[in-house]
């Protein structure tokens, strides 16, 4: 199985960093794609360029192995919605599943999605839940229905719905961007492929 991770990663830190790390680990994937969104749909224009945040993700994943950059709704025209990607997958690896991995914000989000039951109908979801986070409306439906344990999700191509408990680590790239503008450090709190680039602005 791979791992799909999107996101606008402005800047990529930690907190993604360790998500994809402990999901892949719990689901043994044999990779991970990180897939930096081009045109968000569901957010504005992001802080770091387009070209300096795919670097700064490829530098900071360098070391390991398991970790893919990819570059696809860079090199597609339009809004980076994640059905479109998911479909990409499946036309290339067609016979891998694939796990779309998110955390349960995002989750809850899920429904307003761009044409939602395509994305379940190609990939299954892996949500990563901390301490006091759980699903709401019509999320909370979907993992009623369709939740499995992490060892089953191979006994079927897509559509299921694995929750997996992470190491909680409050860090968000909304925090980080006002640490940013208040000239505060990010050490330890984002790659040092990051704090470097950030040093030099």
């Amino acid at each position: 199985m791979i791992g799909v991770f999107g996101g606008t990663f402005d800047p990529v830190h930690i907190g993604h960093l360790r998500l994809a790390t402990e999901v892949a680990e719990t689901l043994r994937l044999s990779r991970v794609h990180l897939v930096p969104a081009a045109i968000p749909p569901h957010r504005g224009e992001p802080l770091l360029d387009a070209a300096t945040r795919l670097d700064l993700v490829a530098r900071s994943i360098a070391d390991e192995p398991r970790f893919v950059l990819d570059d696809r709704e860079h090199r597609r025209a339009g809004p980076s919605y994640t059905a479109d990607t998911l479909a990409e997958f499946a036309a290339e690896f067609p016979g891998e599943p694939r796990v779309l991995m998110m955390g349960m914000d995002a989750f809850n989000g899920l429904p307003d999605w761009h044409e939602v039951d395509r994305i379940l109908d190609l990939a299954h979801i892996a949500v990563a839940t901390r301490p006091g986070s759980q699903a709401e409306g019509r999320a909370a439906d979907w993992l009623a229905e369709r939740r499995v344990d992490p060892a089953m999700l191979a006994d079927a191509p897509v559509g299921r719905i694995v929750p997996v408990a992470i190491t909680r680590l409050d860090i968000s790239a909304t925090t980080l961007r006002g640490f940013i503008d208040q000239g505060r450090s990010l050490r330890y709190l984002v790659p040092e492929p990051v704090v470097r680039h950030l040093s030099r602005g």
